[in-house]
C-alpha cells in the first residue's frame, strides 16, 4: 500500500513539475510575442499617420503643376485605362470582319462597310470619353510666380511632415520600450518565484524516490525494451524482444509484414498492455520510468509522440488549428478561464499560436497555415503530421511508416525534414518504415526483427551485410 501510494505521489510531482516547467517556458517566450504586438500596432498607427500626411502632400504638390503637367499626371490612369479598352474593343470589331468575310466571301463588301461604321462609332466614344476626363482634370492653373511660391511651400512641409514622422516614430518606440521592460520585470520576478517552487518539488521527489525501486538505465539511452512480449490468445505477436534506442539518434524497426513492427510501437504508447517484459524511459526530468505504470493518455506528458501509418488530421480545422489542437495538455488555464476567455487563456493561447506558427516555418509548411487537410497533397499531410507533433515538446518521436504512400520526391523531403527536427529540436526518432533506401538512408541503428524476434541489431551498413537479415527479410543475397 505504502508503495502504490510512494508511487501516485510521484507521478503527480512528476506532473507538477512539468506544469512549473511549462509555466517559465511561457514566460520566457512572452516578452517576444508581446514585443511584435507592440511592433504591429506601432506600424498601424505610423501608417496612419504617413496615409494623412501622403494625402495632404498630395494635395500641396498639385498647386506646383502648370495646367498642362496637372492634366497629365492626374488623367494618365484614367486615359491609361481608356487606351487599354479601345484597344481591345477594335480588336474584336477586326477580328468579327475576319470571321465574316472567311465564312460568307460573296458578302465582304457589306461587312467592311458595318466595319467601318462600328470603328467610327468606337472613335466617337472614345473621344468622348476622353474629353470627359480632360474635363475633369483641367484646372485653371497658376502662374509661374505662384507654381514657385507652391513649391517652396511643399518642400518645407514635406520636412516638416518628415521630422513629425520621426519624431512621433521615436516617441512610439520609447513608450512600447517602457511597457516592455515593465512587463520584462514582472515576468522576471514570476520565475524567480516559479524556479523556487520548482526546486523545492524537485527535491521532495528525491526524498520521495528514496522509498520506490530504484530503475537504473545507461545515461545515453533514452528508451529500454527487456523481454518484451506480446500475446494475442495463443498468437505470440512479440517475443522476448530487447534493444536500446540511445538519446538523440533515429533508430529504425524493420521486418516483414506481420513481423510485430506496430505492435511493439502500440506497447510503447501504451496502446496495448504488454503480456511480459518491461519498457523503461527517461522522460523528461532526466527520471527512468517503467511505461507500463501509466495509461496510454499520460504518455505524452513524459515527452512520447506518435504518428499513425495512415494521416490522422482533422479534416474540418485549418492547418494551424491542427497543430493547436496538439498543445491543448499544455494550457495551465481551467476551464472557466477557457469559457470567458481570461487574460491567462488569451496570453497562453497567443504563445502556443506563436510557437505553432514558428513550427511550420521551420518545415517550410507556413504557406498552408490557414489551408484545410482536404485537397492537400498527400506529402504535404504526412510532413503536417509531424508537425504537430513537435507542439508537445517532445524527447522520442515515434514514426510508424512515414514514408508509406510517398513519391521519390516526397520522400527525400521526408528524409531531410526528419533529421532538420532531429537537430533543432533534439529529439529521438524511432521508425517503422518499409522503404530500405530510406531506412538505410536515415537511421544510425536498425533492429531487424521477424516473428516478434530480433534477428539482429546495428548500424545500417551491418544490417545490410547481416546474412541472417537478408535471408528473412531481404530474401537472401
Amino acid at each position: 500500500m505504502a508503495k502504490i501510494k510512494s508511487t501516485l505521489e510521484n507521478k503527480l510531482l512528476n506532473q507538477k513539475i512539468e506544469n512549473i516547467r511549462q509555466k517559465i517556458e511561457n514566460n520566457l517566450s512572452y516578452p517576444e510575442i508581446l514585443g511584435e504586438k507592440y511592433t504591429e500596432k506601432r506600424n498601424k498607427k505610423l501608417q496612419e499617420l504617413k496615409d494623412q500626411h501622403q494625402s495632404y502632400l498630395i494635395e500641396l504638390e498639385s498647386k506646383t503643376l502648370s495646367k498642362d503637367d496637372y492634366l497629365k499626371t492626374f488623367s494618365k490612369e484614367e486615359i491609361d485605362k481608356l487606351d487599354h479598352w479601345f484597344y481591345w474593343k477594335k480588336r474584336a470589331i477586326d477580328q468579327t470582319l475576319k470571321r465574316q468575310t472567311k465564312k460568307h466571301p460573296d458578302q465582304k463588301e457589306q461587312f467592311k462597310q458595318k466595319h467601318q461604321e462600328n470603328l467610327e462609332f468606337l472613335s466617337q466614344k472614345y473621344n468622348e470619353n476622353k474629353e470627359k476626363i480632360f474635363n475633369k482634370y483641367t484646372i485653371e492653373g497658376y502662374s509661374d510666380q505662384e507654381i514657385e511660391e507652391n513649391r517652396k511651400f511643399f518642400e518645407t512641409e514635406k520636412q516638416r511632415l518628415a521630422l513629425k514622422y520621426q519624431t512621433y516614430e521615436q516617441q512610439l518606440i520609447k513608450e512600447d520600450h517602457e511597457k516592455l521592460s515593465k512587463q520584462q520585470e514582472k515576468i522576471n520576478k514570476a520565475n524567480e518565484l516559479l524556479n523556487q517552487k520548482l526546486i523545492q518539488t524537485i527535491e521532495k521527489k528525491k526524498d520521495l524516490q528514496k522509498d520506490l525501486p530504484l530503475l537504473e538505465m545507461d545515461d545515453d539511452v533514452i528508451l529500454k525494451l527487456e523481454g518484451l512480449t506480446m500475446k494475442f490468445g495463443g498468437l505470440i505477436a512479440v517475443n522476448e524482444l530487447s534493444f536500446d534506442v540511445k538519446k538523440g539518434e533515429i533508430f529504425g524497426l524493420i521486418g516483414p509484414n506481420g513481423a510485430g513492427k506496430t505492435t511493439v510501437f502500440n506497447c510503447i504508447t501504451q496502446f496495448y498492455k504488454q503480456t511480459g517484459g518491461r519498457m523503461l524511459y527517461r522522460d523528461k526530468t532526466n527520471d527512468v520510468v517503467d511505461l507500463s505504470q501509466y495509461q496510454v493518455h499520460d504518455v505524452i506528458k513524459h515527452g512520447i509522440v506518435r504518428t499513425f501509418q495512415n494521416v490522422e488530421l482533422i479534416w474540418e480545422l485549418s492547418i494551424l488549428d491542427n497543430l493547436l489542437v496538439a498543445s491543448h495538455r499544455q494550457y495551465q488555464t481551467g476551464f472557466f478561464g477557457h469559457l470567458v476567455h481570461n487574460p491567462r487563456f488569451k496570453r497562453e493561447d497567443e504563445i502556443l499560436k506563436a510557437k505553432a506558427i514558428k513550427i511550420l516555418t521551420d518545415l517550410e509548411l507556413i504557406a498552408y497555415k490557414d489551408f484545410y487537410p482536404i485537397g492537400l497533397p498527400y506529402g504535404v499531410l504526412k510532413l503536417i503530421e509531424l508537425a504537430r507533433t513537435l507542439m508537445s515538446n517532445p524527447n522520442l518521436i515515434i514514426l510508424d511508416e512515414p514514408a508509406a504512400g510517398l513519391n521519390d520526391l516526397e520522400s527525400q523531403k521526408l528524409v531531410k525534414t526528419i533529421r532538420k527536427i532531429q537537430k533543432e529540436y533534439d529529439c529521438t526518432i524511432f521508425l517503422v518504415e518499409h522503404d530500405m533506401g530510406l531506412v538505410m538512408e536515415l537511421c544510425d541503428t536498425i533492429c531487424a526483427i521477424s516473428f516478434g524476434k530480433k534477428l539482429a541489431i546495428g548500424t545500417p551498413k551491418e544490417i545490410k551485410t547481416n546474412p541472417v537479415v537478408q535471408e528473412a527479410y531481404l530474401g537472401g543475397e
